[in-house]
């Protein structure tokens, strides 16, 4: 997570470690993904079938491939999605660049990248200490502001460094061991896996303003802020219930602090404590295995299923752009020049966060470029990447859920970054 200087670029070493990777298999990618797909597959329908005892025995095994009937759909159809994809099989609706080739070709290399090495070393975020300690520190920030525990921090620091599907499965990580409840873990995944500070260079720098990135990510910030203040407070958040996937670590110890404690020394002996029951390299080693194996096979065919058939709506349909019709006459009052082309926008970032900057890049107004790429990537819900990342992740929210909070983010931030453009140009 720490940021470093690499080839005049500031990034962090999982972004590093993760490009070497993808450099080094290169081509072969897609079809290593492919591979894991079906497998995923095999071995869900081997337990809803044969129950062979191995998998049974085996509690990871088990978590890994019992899944309800859903996820067996949609491993099913991300099977068919990247077979079809991989070997350019059937409709060009399915295997085009800019639908499942997009997701095979680009998404999924990099993901298969990235979560090999954040799920090796994702036990030194959970397992050392380091949030027993912020999660002391930033208690009296986070609950009153957010409603959220502290250590909620560190998801979001993780995200704006890294990436935001690394936030997500953090998230994920810690509402299963017991830390977070039903209605933390939806908030913290559907508002705190904020987009990486190098992804959002890449969405200005597609609609051509790249000299105005400073700017652009304050009003971004700012925007983010006011949602993850609004959103926890009313439905669908706010219904969610303050209870947890296992009844063990909801004591909130870290929030209730001793006679004779500052935050910062009890914080030190939570972490100090944390970190002394780590003792063994083969439980670490063992520990980010299973966290690769659950986050490639466990998101990869959600990913390839869900982003796929939304890149397809979106790609050969105009649904999102009637979706984005009601949008225009609120454009027009805020005075948003080529408001008709930035409505189109607005809704198909839903199917994916690089839709909006690159249908956005033709629009002959700066200021309007300015927002949609802003919208963009504070909406944060995208379904090929975040999206899919959240359904097939065990943090309780349902796709229409999903659509509702990604419409609520973009009516909130909206006005805000508006106003800014108009400031600004």
């Amino acid at each position: 997570m720490v940021p470093i200087s690499y080839k005049g670029e500031i990034t962090i070493p999982i972004a590093v470690l993760s490009g070497w990777v993808q450099d080094l298999l290169g081509g072969t990618l897609p079809a290593i993904m492919t591979v894991i797909i079906v497998l995923t597959l095999i071995g869900t329908l081997l337990i809803k079938t044969l129950r062979p005892e191995i998998l049974n025995r085996n509690h990871f095994l088990k978590a890994l491939f019992d899944v309800p009937t859903i996820w067996l759909g949609a491993r099913i159809l991300g099977a068919i999605f990247a077979i079809m994809t991989l070997f350019k099989l059937g409709p060009e609706a399915v295997w085009s660049p800019n639908t499942g080739g997009l997701l095979l070709n680009d998404l999924l290399p990099i993901l298969f990248a990235v979560f090999l090495f954040a799920g090796l070393f994702l036990p030194l975020l959970l397992n050392f200490g380091l949030l027993e300690l912020f999660g002391t520190l930033l208690t009296k920030v986070m609950r009153p502001i957010f409603k959220l525990p502290g250590r909620s921090s560190i998801d979001c620091l993780t995200s704006w460094l890294g990436d935001g599907t690394i936030g997500v499965l953090l998230t994920s990580k810690q509402y299963e061991e017991g830390y977070y409840t039903r209605r933390e873990a939806a908030v913290i995944g559907t508002t705190f896996s904020v987009v990486s500070i190098t992804f959002s260079l890449v969405v200005i720098s597609q609609v051509n303003l790249a000299h105005m990135f400073v700017p652009f990510y304050l009003t971004v910030t700012g925007a983010g802020v006011v949602a993850a203040i609004l959103l926890p407070r009313i439905p669908p958040l706010s219904r969610k219930k303050d209870t947890y996937f296992v009844e063990q670590n909801n004591d909130y110890s870290e929030e209730n602090i001793p006679d004779g404690y500052t935050p910062f020394s009890w914080g030190m002996a939570q972490a100090v404590e944390k970190a002394s029951t780590n003792k063994s390299f083969k439980d670490f080693f063992l520990a980010g295995i299973r966290n690769i194996l659950d986050m490639w096979m466990g998101v990869a065919p959600i990913v390839m299923a869900l982003g796929t058939l939304a890149l397809i709506v979106a790609e050969y349909t105009p649904v999102f752009q009637w979706l984005g019709m009601p949008f225009i006459p609120l454009l027009e009052l805020m005075q948003v020049p080529e408001a008709k082309a930035a409505s189109e926008t607005l809704i198909v970032g839903f199917a994916d966060m690089f839709l909006p900057s690159v249908i956005g890049a033709d629009i002959a107004s700066p200021m309007t470029r300015f927002i949609v790429a802003a919208v963009s990537v504070t909406q944060l819900i995208y379904m090929s990447e975040v999206g899919g990342l959240l359904l097939g992740s065990k943090i309780p929210v349902s796709f229409g859920e999903l659509f509702i909070i990604f419409l609520q983010r973009t009516i909130v931030t909206l006005p805000i970054i508006v106003l800014v453009a108009h400031m600004l140009f």
